[in-house]
């Protein structure tokens, strides 16, 4: 896969704007629009809509505000239900389908019909208790243990699992205080098996996975609560964040680099690396309520790709490094 410079998607900002042939309807009234984003689902007249993101901001925030875009030929975008949902995240909202067509088409998406949702706040949803879950090596095990007890604001408990090498193939507990519990599992070069070996240690129904490197901030862990809870009214067992990765403290070109993190506990993941949740698609979405933050050296980046090619030839995604060494475009 070639390290392509597209234009961005408006909403969710991947370089995915594919051309389509979706219609939307409402009413009486179809639209046709040419473009689409292969990641979030939004519709475009164009590939590319140059316009402040203040102006962006004001164009979702109408289709929120459900003033309808089909009457208006002007207004350069449009959504289902199930991309709906997504920009509602943006604003902190939760969407919920106004009729049973709506709520079908969310079930089954894309659809044919224009978004009509109820929002309200996602404060406004009861929070779902779940576990974070933490891979890391045994270099790294003190400093995560030290940051453990971050979490203990919004998450209901924390399971580290510790790369380290035993003679059975089962995690072995090392510790265990009521809030962080440790074990230990050796990786053996597949990051799918040790992840799946921490989803089967979940006892709450839902685990959002983070690495030794990665973190979010208080209120984007509240906020999972919520997202958890939306989730499980609309059918969903996965959801996905944006990722920013900082090499050297500075934002990458390869964003937003989508993890699907939290998921259900029954949820078990694939791939050697660069491992992902198995699922339909369907039932997952994006929330963009916030962003993981990866923090990488340039060291680690220009070695990283090559380790993971020599753990599964032609999978190690080489292409990603250039996009790493990269400054963010906004373009």
């Amino acid at each position: 896969m070639p390290d392509a410079i597209t234009a961005r998607c408006p909403l969710c900002r991947a370089r995915g704007i594919e051309p389509t042939s979706r219609t939307l309807q409402s009413g009486n009234v179809v639209r046709a629009f040419s473009y689409a984003c292969s990641h979030c689902g939004l519709l475009l007249d164009e590939p590319a809509i140059m316009l402040a993101p203040t102006q962006n901001d004001t164009l979702f925030r109408d289709l929120c505000a459900r003033k309808p875009t089909l009457k208006h030929p002007g207004n350069p975008f449009g959504c289902d239900i199930y991309t709906m949902r997504t920009i509602a995240t943006r604003f902190g909202l939760a969407a919920t389908p106004e009729n049973a067509m709506q709520a079908h088409e969310l079930r089954h998406p894309h659809g044919t019909l224009s978004a009509e949702a109820d929002l309200v706040s996602l404060r406004a949803l009861a929070p779902t208790p779940f576990s974070v879950g933490i891979m890391c090596t045994e270099r790294e095990a003190d400093a995560v243990l030290e940051t453990a007890a971050l979490y203990r604001s919004w998450a209901d408990a924390v399971i580290v699992l510790i790369d380290r090498a035993g003679e059975t193939s089962e995690p072995r507990q090392e510790g265990d205080d009521g809030f962080v519990s440790v074990f230990s599992h050796p990786l053996n070069g597949h990051f799918a098996n040790q992840r799946n070996a921490l989803q089967a240690l979940c006892r709450t129904s839902w685990m959002f996975q983070l690495d030794a490197d990665e973190d979010i901030s208080p209120k984007l862990g509240e906020t999972l609560t919520r997202l958890a809870t939306l989730a499980d009214r609309q059918g969903a067992v996965s959801i996905g964040l944006p990722r920013q990765n900082l090499v050297n403290g500075r934002l990458s070109d390869l964003y937003p680099d989508v993890q699907y993190r939290l998921n259900r506990r029954e949820v078990v993941y694939e791939g050697i690396v660069h491992e992902r949740p198995v699922r339909i698609w369907q039932k997952s979405f994006i929330a963009l309520s916030g962003a993981i933050q990866h923090h990488l050296t340039a060291e680690h980046v220009a070695r990283r790709s090559k380790a993971y090619e020599g753990l599964k030839p032609g999978g190690g995604r080489l292409f990603e490094e250039q996009a790493l060494q990269r400054a963010f475009s906004a373009e």
